[in-house]
């Protein structure tokens, strides 16, 4: 299974947000955002934080790459 967090940082650019400005704002660490940045998997409980301080869905966040 992989995932992509392309539309998260589209989402970023819409919105004119860093990813500093993310991380300040869930508490996700910066090893977290690296993760991210790699494509690895993190916690739901990081997509949650995330949806929930940007206002989106979890489409806005990821979406599932076929292999």
């Amino acid at each position: 299974m992989a995932f992509s967090y392309k539309p998260l940082w589209k989402l970023l650019i819409d919105l004119d947000m860093t990813k500093k400005q993310l991380m300040q704002k869930t508490g996700i660490s910066k090893s977290t955002m690296d993760k991210m940045a790699r494509g690895e998997p993190v916690s739901m409980d990081i997509i949650d934080r995330i949806c929930s301080c940007l206002d989106c869905r979890v489409e806005s966040v990821i979406e599932h790459i076929e292999r």
